[in-house]
């Protein structure tokens, strides 16, 4: 392709598939619409407008969601508007959203969307000019090194991943599993960007170039202290120190895996981050190191828990004095275990959802060491209902004057019975194919869904629970995930809540994926939605707050995926306007190009 003359333009890093494209008129259609579709490249699927059987069209719209994109942008591409106009009162900065990019290479492997090579995306807004700029690079990671040939650009996956097998690479006896490939968040801190992973160190991003400055040991140095209230060595202490230098010396595990869901505590001034131990996810045990850093990323403080419990997080609370963990119970499946040590199926095998006890573990692990705290927090807080916890939209805790507390929780919980690690995305390892049926369960059974739920905890002045309820946020009976609030109310009451959600209109895809931005008013549970239309699909909004004093004032903006046409926009939303016909202020278009596959998380950056 030929360098266009308004920016430099990186030739696609993976060859363009060499099937052939059908005329216009034709469409490939599955044997039965039942039947999956493969991650591919572009030019392998074809579908034209016309489509009438949306159960046929619900299945393409999917599979377009994670088609590989191969192109880069070395200079940014100036962004047309389609709709509306950026506003003039629009804070100037930066949205940087990260998500796989690659799925399938040229030896027959394709891999799931957790495993996906990282591609960062970049919406640089002036908000005096109106102009919106775009780049989009891939994450230099030490996997891309490996799988990437430099010199003809094709690609040979090497490693598995947690949650792929590899149809044409080494499959037996094959170790690379921690395949940390940058994709799942980003965050920028004391004027450097990273991106993150679920179990490896951050990349640091040069945010002007986007290129890759390299790993960044954000806790490396950081000597092992004893965890808080640990007096003793017991069985599965030892049991750690075997496993310890296996996971390191075969597997290439760090000794901590740290998480990719990070805390601002923005009255601080701390980034809050959290890592657990490679050797958690094998013994009925969890150890767990909060680090907290001011805009130098000096550490500040450092505070270690071992819980007795089988665990699996990914993301977490935080308030003026405590940490706040939801515990989602895992236990080890044997059978899955030993076909994933030989490389038969996912290393995430040999875990699996534990739902044998009808509560759920809230462990409430103090932020200060507080004398007059009597509660033990090795001893969880028992939620009296069974849920696995998502994503954290806000957390708070409001003291009177006997020192009571109250803390509330906002986050998106689901049910142990939907919640399944081999089905993520509907992705089947076994055919290396999707299929959205997983994520749309049948009328009835939409309890089980990720949804709002408020979890409430009353403390005495010593501490101790008196009360724990775990509530509905509103009535809202489609699948919701994505919660994010104006970052200028993290830790401190909010009233309003804002996430992607369903509308409900397409009968063959009824929950997932999201087309719908909600905004939710927590305190009289009233609900306002905005969607994208007919087979369009949204992801995570982000909240850009205009820094006044009312909490909706400022900006929404989410990524809308045209999947029917194969083309991305950037869309503004004001919050005030959720609920009529003009909440839309602005919608640009990425070229076509440039389309890019479903992004994870993302990151408003202010200039």
């Amino acid at each position: 392709m030929q360098a266009k003359s308004c920016h430099s333009f990186i030739p696609p890093i993976f060859p363009v598939s060499q099937a052939k494209i059908p005329p216009a008129n034709k469409i490939f259609l599955p044997a039965k619409t039942s039947r999956a579709i493969s991650i591919t490249a572009p030019g392998e699927l074809v579908l034209t407008p016309n489509v009438v059987d949306d159960s046929v069209a619900a299945f393409w719209d999917y599979q377009f969601l994670f088609v590989s994109q191969r192109s880069e942008t070395v200079d940014p591409v100036s962004l047309r508007v389609v709709d509306g106009a950026i506003p003039s009162d629009f804070p100037s900065g930066t949205y940087y959203l990260t998500g796989p990019g690659l799925f399938s290479d040229d030896h027959g492997s394709t891999v799931h969307p957790l495993d996906g090579h990282g591609y960062l995306r970049a919406f640089t807004i002036d908000g005096v000019s109106g102009e919106v700029k775009f780049m989009a690079r891939y994450i230099q990671t030490e996997a891309q090194a490996e799988e990437r040939d430099p010199v003809t650009g094709t690609w040979r996956f090497t490693h598995r991943g947690p949650f792929s097998v590899l149809k044409g690479g080494k499959m037996v006896g094959n170790t690379k599993v921690m395949k940390n490939v940058a994709n799942t968040s980003v965050l920028r801190w004391g004027g450097r960007l990273f991106c993150l992973w679920e179990g490896g160190d951050p990349y640091e991003i040069e945010s002007r170039t986007l290129n890759t400055v390299g790993k960044f040991k954000v806790i490396e140095g950081s000597e092992r202290s004893p965890p808080t209230g640990e007096s003793k060595v017991g069985i599965w202490d030892v049991a750690a120190a075997v496993l310890k230098p296996i996971l390191r010396g075969v597997f290439n595990m760090p000794a901590k895996r740290l998480l990719s869901h990070y805390k601002i505590d923005a009255r601080r001034e701390r980034l809050l981050i959290l890592s657990c131990n490679a050797e958690d996810m094998l013994i009925p045990r969890s150890h767990f190191t909060f680090y907290e850093f001011d805009s130098n990323f000096e550490l500040l403080q450092k505070r270690e828990f071992n819980i007795p419990d089988h665990l699996m997080i990914h993301d977490w609370a935080f308030t003026d004095t405590h940490y706040i963990l939801f515990g989602n119970r895992i236990k080890v499946d044997v059978t899955g275990s030993m076909g994933a040590v030989l490389g038969l199926c996912p290393m995430i095998s040999a875990l699996s959802v534990d739902p044998s006890k009808p509560t759920s573990p809230i462990y409430l692990l103090p932020r200060f060491p507080n004398p007059n705290d009597e509660r033990d927090w090795r001893v969880p807080i028992e939620a009296p209902s069974q849920m696995w916890v998502l994503h954290v939209a806000n957390s708070f805790e409001e003291r009177d004057e006997n020192g009571n507390a109250d803390i509330q929780i906002q986050a998106i919980a689901c049910s142990y019975r939907w919640f399944n690690f081999q089905k993520m995305f509907g992705y089947d390892w076994q055919s290396g194919k999707l299929d959205p049926s997983m994520m749309n369960l049948k009328e009835g059974e939409e309890k089980l869904l990720p949804h709002f739920v408020q979890v409430s905890l009353k403390l005495d002045g010593n501490g101790n629970c008196e009360n724990c309820t775990v509530n509905p946020v509103n009535h809202l009976k489609k699948a919701s995930d994505f919660p994010t609030i104006n970052p200028d109310y993290t830790g401190k009451r909010n009233n309003y809540i804002y996430a992607a959600t369903s509308s409900g209109s397409r009968r063959a895809l009824p929950h997932f994926p999201f087309d719908t931005v909600v905004k939710l008013n927590a305190s009289n549970e009233s609900v306002r939605t905005w969607s994208v239309g007919s087979r369009r699909f949204i992801g995570e909004p982000i909240f850009v707050p205009k820094g006044t004093q009312e909490e909706d004032d400022g900006y929404i903006l989410v990524v809308e995926y045209a999947v029917s046409t194969q083309r991305c926009y950037l869309v503004v939303l004001n919050p005030k306007r959720m609920g009529h016909a003009n909440a839309l202020v602005a919608r640009l278009e990425v070229p076509k190009y440039l389309n890019f596959p479903l992004g994870f998380h993302g990151f408003w950056a202010p200039s």
